[in-house]
């Protein structure tokens, strides 16, 4: 099985001595999310791991724990989110220098193929409009592709919880279908811009194909990737449990809401 770390929370930069201890003892106890009397044990076990994926905004406190995993030979690789947004949105984000800087330490690890950059979600608004957009992600990606072989994209999905906080700060986004021209321009160049430098350009969980299908529909996790980068054969099919437009593969998520410390006001893990 793959096993996701996590959707639910940041466990490489908040939890990674309980993982530790977990992966230690061989198992996970999970608790079901919306059901928290509901548990399952997850075995740990290297014969039972065909992979971990680790989801985060910094893998700093996480890198030391990366020698135990190579030891015992389980592949993983990284999905590391960065939009560099403003505080209203991201009050306690990395800077870009920061991620750059671990970014770079990873990748003296574990290469670059085994490292994709998030740019999740894409908010349009009066503070984060064409302009914000192009000059950031275009700064973003000179900064990040040197690092990472892939850039993951996806639109804002407007959870009621995530429209109530939007209210009480006074925020008010764009939607895409109120603004299809400027969201159409925007993605062909965001498009440009990371073929440019190298990357490969995908996006999450779209219904449509976006940038005239010149943007990928994605896997965030990928059994394709796994298998050309450890040489295996696995076969999964589409995760059911996510969203219809999600293409993950299946997956088994040990993380838990409401441990994630870094409090983005459009994060749908936040209780």
């Amino acid at each position: 099985m793959i096993i996701s770390v996590s959707r639910r929370c940041d466990i490489p930069a908040f939890a990674g001595d309980w993982f530790s201890h977990n992966l230690d003892a061989g198992r996970v106890v999970v608790r079901n999310p919306f059901h928290p009397r509901i548990e399952k044990t997850v075995s740990l076990q290297r014969e039972n791991v065909d992979a971990f994926v680790f989801w985060t905004r910094d893998p700093t406190p996480f890198l030391p724990r990366l020698d135990k995993l190579d030891r015992a030979g389980y592949p993983y690789y990284f999905l590391i989110t960065a939009t560099h947004y403003p505080a209203i949105l991201e009050p306690s984000s990395p800077s870009p220098e920061k991620v750059r800087e671990f970014l770079k330490a990873l990748h003296g690890r574990i290469g670059r193929e085994r490292i994709i950059w998030r740019y999740d979600p894409i908010i349009l608004s009066d503070l984060t409009g064409l302009d914000f957009h192009q000059n950031n992600f275009g700064r973003l990606v000179e900064e990040f592709s040197p690092f990472c072989s892939r850039v993951i994209i996806s639109l804002l999905d407007m959870y009621p919880k995530v429209a109530k906080r939007f209210q009480k700060a006074v925020f008010r986004p764009l939607f895409a279908e109120d603004s299809p021209a400027l969201l159409e321009e925007l993605l062909g160049r965001m498009a440009q811009t990371a073929r440019r430098h190298g990357l490969e350009i995908q996006s999450c969980a779209e219904e449509k194909d976006l940038s005239g299908g010149s943007i990928e529909k994605g896997h965030c996790i990928d059994e394709r990737l796994i298998n050309e980068r450890f040489g295996l054969k696995l076969i999964y099919r589409k995760d059911r449990s996510q969203r219809k437009e999600c293409l993950c593969h299946e997956s088994v998520d040990i993380g838990s809401y409401r441990i994630c410390g870094f409090g983005c006001l459009y994060c749908y893990a936040q209780r």
